[in-house]
This record gives structure tokens, C-alpha cells and sequence, in this order.
């Protein structure tokens, strides 16, 4: 087994649903109609079995082509009143079955599945509204517009709906974070990446799918998505670790493990971030630079350079020690650099610090710790 690698995230807050944007067919009701008089009436209306039948009456008399549209929000908007997030449900299916690019249907669909806690119908309604936008962003100017003026007003309608899309794209990001099964997490995750990859919270979307995949060793997904982190963002920590670590680990890319490893060290050396308080800095910073080491001596084990493997595992050790598992592992490894060293009795005494430790690595030590050759006996006085 081996430990997961921790990665600084953006601390995840509460986020409630903005008000509705305005992406779908516009309808606009003529001053003093029916409809527009049937309309104020609902508005006016406070008893909620009332309301709710002037709303079927509005459906009954006017709910033709776009004014359907007009009684599904109304429907919608009742029940969100009364917290019915199923009935919401349905009548936002219903509205983007006669209006498909209706961003606040699909807005209106994510909050009702956050509401119910139904995480996959969650993720299908954050897909369908990373569609609607897709599609919006991709559309061209009605027949008879100027283009130019056509972009400004997308431009203006995405700048308006900003807060919707956060939501979405935070809800649904939330959800996958919270999300206990590794495998699931990271499944969760790239379903989220994909369907927003301009997102502000992609890049740290990407990082856990990586580790989720790490945690369910499905190491093709893991570095598939890592080099992807990486892509983006050549400096961060967290992949640069996770992959020096498995490339250590198993002796493969041993130039790319010693590099990611040394340029963890440098960016480690770094100043502070604003913000972050300096207690949890020096422990953040005293874990990964251990992580940092480790993996460097194991390179360094893997190239016979053992001299140095064991300065590097003899850096780790105490920036490690309040981590357990990956402690066990630093001494583990130490003791077989002593071993190639010839230096038994030290090994034999990294060895026994690695069995006694509740990790992995115990058995691992407990069984070499039996091929040593015994210790000689104490000199008398």
C-alpha cells in the first residue's frame, strides 16, 4: 500500500444559488394582456393553494408555445417556495424540454438534486448546464444581427450569469471533494473537469483526481491526469511530489523523479503565501520537503549512489516523524542504503524503528530485519 501524498487545496465555503440568469428564449408578456394581468394576479397572490391554481389556470388558458415557458417558471418558482425540489424537477424538465438552452432551468435543476443530496443526478444537471453554455458560447448571430454586436451581447448575458455558473461549478466540485470512495471521487472529478475546464477550481480538480486514482492504484489515470496538472501549471507542488514519489517508488523515469524532487525543494524555499497563518506553513512545508528527500534517496538508492541516498533519508527523517506511514518508509529505505553501505548494526537499528511502527512497512522490516546476520554479543567489562 502505498501513502497518499498531501495536497493544499482551496478551502471549500458555503455557497448558496445566486438569482436566476437570463441564457434561453426571452418572453416577453405585452403590458396589460391576459397573460400579463394573469400573471400579476399569481404574483399578488399570497395563500399558496391559491397561487398554485391560478397557475394551472395560466397553464389551461395561455399555455401555448412560449408563453409554456412562462407557466413552467411559475410552477417553478412555487415550489422552490415550498422546498418541493421533486416538483421542481419536474417542471424544470418540462421547460427545457420545450426551451433546451434555458440556463435557469438548468441552474434550477442542480439546486433541487444539492437539495436532495442525489449527487449523480447533481452531476447530470451540472452537464447539462455546461452544455447550455457551451452551446450559447458557440452560437452565431441571429439572422440579420451584426456579428460584433452579437459577441458583446454574449459577453454581457455570460457576465451576468457569472454567479449561477459559479454555483454550479462549486456544487457540483463540492459534492466530488466530499465524496469518500477514492475511485468514485476521482470519477466524480473528471466528470466535473470535463465539463468545466475553464473553471477557477479545474486545476485543484485535476490534482485530486490524480491522488483519488493514486488511492485506488489506478497509477495509468494517475499520471495520465497529473502530466494534465502539470500542463497547466509546472509548479505545482503537489503533482511534482505525487510523481516523484511513484517514480522513485518503481525506479522507472529516475531523471524526471530527481528533477521534480530538487524543483519541489526549490519552490519549498520559496516565500509564504499571503494568508496562509506561518504554524501551518512550517508544517506543511517541513512534510513535503521530507517527501521531497525521500524520494531523492530513493533515486539515489536505485543509482547505487548510497552515500548520498542516506544523507538524503537521514534529511527526511525528522520532517517526517509526525507522519507515521511515510516515517516507516524513510526507515525502511535508510536501512537498506546502511545494508549497501555494510553497515549493519545501523541498519538493524533503522530496521527495528520501521517494524515497530504501526504502517505497511512493518512486516516488510520484521522479515528483513530476520535475514540479518545476528548482532555480535556485548563486549564484558
Amino acid at each position: 500500500m502505498r501513502p497518499s501524498l498531501i495536497i493544499v487545496l482551496a478551502v471549500l465555503g458555503a455557497v448558496t444559488a445566486p438569482a436566476q440568469a437570463q441564457i434561453g428564449k426571452r418572453v416577453n408578456l405585452v403590458a396589460n394582456s391576459p397573460e400579463d394581468k394573469a400573471v400579476q394576479e399569481i404574483n399578488a397572490a399570497t395563500d399558496p393553494l391559491k397561487k398554485l391554481a391560478l397557475i394551472d389556470k395560466f397553464l389551461a388558458d395561455y399555455g401555448k408555445g412560449d408563453m409554456a415557458i412562462v407557466a413552467y417558471e411559475l410552477y417553478i418558482a412555487h415550489y422552490q417556495a415550498e422546498k418541493n425540489p421533486d416538483k421542481v424537477q419536474e417542471y424544470a424538465e418540462k421547460l427545457l424540454g420545450i426551451d433546451p438552452d434555458n440556463l435557469a432551468a438548468g441552474v434550477n435543476l442542480v439546486r433541487a438534486a444539492q437539495e436532495k443530496g442525489d449527487t449523480q443526478k447533481l452531476f447530470a444537471a451540472g452537464e447539462r448546464v455546461a452544455g447550455i453554455l457551451a452551446r450559447y458560447k458557440a452560437s452565431g448571430p441571429p439572422e440579420g444581427a451584426d456579428a460584433a454586436s452579437w459577441e458583446q451581447k454574449k459577453a454581457t448575458d455570460l457576465a451576468e450569469a457569472k454567479d449561477n455558473i459559479q454555483y454550479v461549478q462549486y456544487t457540483l466540485y463540492a459534492a466530488a471533494y466530499q465524496t469518500r470512495d477514492p475511485a468514485s471521487k476521482a470519477a466524480l472529478l473528471e466528470r466535473f473537469a470535463a465539463a468545466f475546464p475553464d473553471s477557477p477550481y479545474a486545476i485543484n480538480a485535476q490534482s485530486l483526481i490524480a491522488a483519488g486514482y493514486q488511492q485506488a492504484q489506478n497509477y495509468p489515470k494517475m499520471l495520465e491526469y497529473a502530466g494534465k496538472v502539470l500542463a497547466r501549471d509546472a509548479n505545482n507542488l503537489g503533482m511534482l511530489l505525487l510523481l516523484a514519489d511513484y517514480f522513485s517508488e518503481r525506479g522507472e523515469q529516475l531523471d524526471k523523479a530527481e528533477q521534480y524532487g530538487k524543483k519541489a525543494l526549490d519552490l519549498l524555499a520559496a516565500t509564504k503565501p499571503e494568508g496562509v497563518a506561518d504554524d501551518r506553513w512550517q508544517k506543511q512545508v517541513s512534510l513535503q520537503k521530507g517527501l521531497a528527500w525521500t524520494a531523492l534517496g530513493q533515486v539515489y538508492i536505485q543509482r547505487k549512489r548510497d552515500t548520498q541516498a542516506l544523507e538524503a533519508f537521514r534529511t527526511a527523517a525528522p520532517l517526517l516523524k509526525p507522519d507515521a506511514v511515510t516515517y516507516a518508509r524513510n526507515q525502511y529505505r535508510m536501512g537498506f542504503a546502511l545494508l549497501n553501505l555494510k553497515r549493519v548494526a545501523e541498519a538493524r537499528v533503522a530496521l527495528t524503528e520501521a517494524a515497530s511502527i504501526n504502517s505497511p512497512y512493518r512486516a516488510l522490516a520484521q522479515e528483513k530485519l530476520k535475514s540479518l546476520p545476528a548482532a555480535a554479543p556485548a563486549k564484558k567489562r
